[in-house]
């Protein structure tokens, strides 16, 4: 199966356990493997017969400004669900949420979650 990588996804969201990172906010960067074939737009050149990955883009943008979950758990699965739930040609997922400035004292690193989901 053919697949698009869209990488370098980032927002100002207010996810996060601690109470401040629901008010203060913080960056989040997304990456997402996007599982479609993309067959006919290789012969016919044509926008519409593949994916506008700028929906992509944008479904995942507005989850990470509007949302306010206390985990990134949460996050990552809604726009895991949501990118399936929107764009019906591809069949399969994957998404990689980061928090590049975590708010874990004396801690420099980055964290990551990683889902993939398939569409039933």
């Amino acid at each position: 199966m053919d697949n698009i990588h869209v990488t370098g996804i980032r927002a100002y969201g207010y996810t996060g356990y601690l109470p401040e990172e629901q008010v203060l906010g913080q960056w989040f960067e997304v990456d997402v493997k996007l599982w479609l074939d993309i067959s006919k737009a290789g012969k016919t050149d044509a926008i519409e017969d593949t994916l506008d990955y700028r929906s992509v883009i944008s479904i995942v943008k507005h989850l990470i400004q509007t949302s306010k979950f206390a985990l990134i758990e949460k996050l990552i699965a809604t726009i895991a669900e949501s990118i399936l739930a929107e764009c019906h040609s591809i069949t399969q997922v994957q998404v990689i949420l980061s928090k590049p400035a975590a708010p874990i004292p004396d801690f420099g690193g980055r964290i990551s979650l990683e889902v993939t989901r398939t569409r039933v």
